[in-house]
């Protein structure tokens, strides 16, 4: 069984079980989490599609921390000026284990 959620602005593929990283949620470890908009809901070859979601499934999670994410290194250059600007950047996300899939209608 498997679901497709929205979570924070992106559709994710997501079963019991897995474990993913969302975008940074102020949650403590061990808080619970859910996701309500549920786009396609699959079990086995039983296959719902929500118009826009599914009525009555969610996905629910736990929170097991927050971790940064690979480092982006951003680089401004302009020729024959000598400007030169350098910059990091690491993106924090809410790492969450799905724990439960429930079906809709």
């Amino acid at each position: 069984m498997y679901a497709i959620v929205d979570a924070g602005g992106h559709q994710v593929k997501v079963r019991a079980g897995q474990v993913l990283d969302v975008d940074r949620r102020d949650l403590e470890p061990g808080a619970t989490v859910e996701f309500e908009k549920v786009l396609l809901l699959a079990d086995g070859p039983r296959v719902t599609v929500g118009q826009p979601t599914v009525a009555g499934a969610k996905v629910t999670g736990t929170v097991l921390r927050e971790v940064k994410g690979e480092k982006i290194v951003v680089f401004k250059y302009k020729p024959k000026v000598r400007y030169r600007r350098r910059l990091g950047h690491r993106q924090r996300y809410t790492r969450v284990r799905i724990d439960s899939i429930v079906g809709g209608n």
